[in-house]
C-alpha cells in the first residue's frame, strides 16, 4: 500500500488559495507555504482523505500529499489533482569559472 507524506498549507495562503479561480494543469505550489504534516498508508489520496476525515487534522483544501516517488495531489473542492513544487530560480553566480554560456537561439552577437 502507497505510503503517503502530508503538507498542511499554512493560513496565510490557504485563503488567498480558497479564493482563487480554478485553473486546469498541474497547479504550482511553493515549499515556503507548507508545514509537513507526518504519513499515511492508504491505498490512493482519497483513502487517505478518508482516513483523516475523522481525526484532529483532516485534509482541507490546499493540503497536498506526496508519494514515495515524489508526485503531488493538491486537494480541491472537486477532489485532487496535479501538483508541482515552484523550484526557486537557479543562482547565476553558482556556474563554475571556466564554463561559457551557450549561445541563445536569436543571439545576432554569436
Amino acid at each position: 500500500m502507497p505510503n503517503y507524506r502530508v503538507y498542511r498549507m499554512k493560513e496565510a495562503p490557504r485563503q488567498h488559495f480558497r479564493w482563487a479561480p480554478h485553473v486546469s494543469g498541474a497547479a504550482s505550489v511553493k515549499r515556503k507555504d507548507y508545514e509537513e504534516g507526518g504519513q499515511i498508508e492508504a491505498a490512493n489520496e482519497y483513502a487517505a482523505w478518508e482516513q483523516l476525515r475523522t481525526s484532529e487534522q483532516p485534509l482541507v483544501v490546499g493540503d497536498l500529499l506526496e508519494t514515495d516517488t515524489g508526485a503531488l495531489r493538491i486537494c480541491k473542492y472537486i477532489g485532487f489533482e496535479a501538483a508541482e513544487w515552484v523550484l526557486p530560480p537557479a543562482d547565476p553566480g553558482a556556474a563554475q569559472e571556466g564554463e561559457v554560456a551557450a549561445p541563445v537561439a536569436g543571439d545576432s552577437h554569436a
